[in-house]
């Protein structure tokens, strides 16, 4: 198992944890992952990358040891502000980085490329498909679903030690080893009060987002997309229904006629537990010749 190392970084108020791997001076390679995750859930597959590279992977805020932003939600812009000054920081303009971005990783990348297109040479997107279209008619009942959970807001278990958590991790995904699920219940939780663990999530990422998912303004940004794009999707994936189902993901593949597509066999929507080599000797085939 290669060694990672932590690194926190002021940005917009918040310590953002960065977890890294490899030396300063390898090619970088940023890491971004998915919602209810966190940066150490590419352990595996950076473990089986063949060349050398200092992979950046930052904890989202709310999410692992990054810090929890003093607001009742979280949504696209915020991610986005601050993968930008992450980049600033670590990355100094005119720098132009190689980005990997699972689930929402993934949709913030495709967002951050098409907005700031200089910032990135190179793209692969595990499973950011998006979420689905959102009517302007159905912002009124958005609305009152979110003021109603705002006074009931959700929460989430407590566990009363770190097999529990390594079995919750397995229930949501049954593909998951013991083995693995071991090694992520640490950085998945942390202390609660009596000696319990809690999900090392803000519940409030759980909340509605008040602000409806706009397809149009998303293609908007994926147009301007100019770098190089591998386009990953799972054999056995389920997440294709939150963007509205497998003809909409077509639909939305198809939108972007410059990409490479590559599937990954016998695996689910966590692909990088399921197949951590087969997902790193595809993203490495595509990201090495940009190095």
């Amino acid at each position: 198992m290669k060694t990672p190392r932590s690194r926190f970084v002021a940005i917009r108020g918040l310590d953002y944890h960065v977890r890294e791997w490899g030396p300063d001076g390898a090619p970088r390679l940023w890491m971004l992952h998915g919602w209810m995750d966190v940066s150490a859930s590419f352990q595996f597959v950076v473990d089986e990358l063949a060349l050398e590279w200092h992979i950046l992977a930052p904890d989202w805020r709310g999410f692992g040891l990054s810090g929890r932003a003093p607001v009742d939600c979280y949504w696209f812009p915020d991610y986005l502000g601050d993968l930008d000054l992450l980049l600033d920081a670590l990355a100094p303009a005119p720098a132009a980085e190689l980005v990997v971005g699972h689930s929402m990783g993934g949709n913030v990348a495709m967002l951050y490329a098409g907005v700031r297109p200089a910032r990135v040479r190179g793209l692969v997107n595990l499973e950011g498909f998006g979420l689905q279209d959102v009517p302007a008619a159905r912002a009124p009942e958005r609305y009152a679903r979110w003021l109603d959970e705002l006074k009931d807001p959700p929460r989430l278990r407590d566990y009363g030690s770190l097999d529990e958590v390594a079995d919750r991790l397995r229930r949501n995904n049954p593909r998951l080893s013991p083995e693995r699920a071991a090694l992520l219940a640490p950085h998945w939780s942390r202390p609660a009060a009596g000696g319990r663990l809690e999900i090392a999530a803000d519940p409030a990422h759980r909340l509605v987002n008040p602000v409806p998912y706009r397809w149009a303004e998303v293609a908007a940004c994926w147009d301007r997309i100019a770098c190089p794009l591998l386009w990953v999707e799972a054999d056995q994936t389920d997440a294709r229904r939150h963007a509205g189902g497998p003809e909409e993901v077509a639909r939305r593949r198809a939108h972007l006629p410059h990409a490479t597509h590559a599937a990954i066999a016998d695996a689910g929507h966590m692909l990088h537990h399921d197949q951590p080599r087969a997902v790193a000797a595809a993203l490495e085939a595509f990201v090495a010749p940009l190095r």
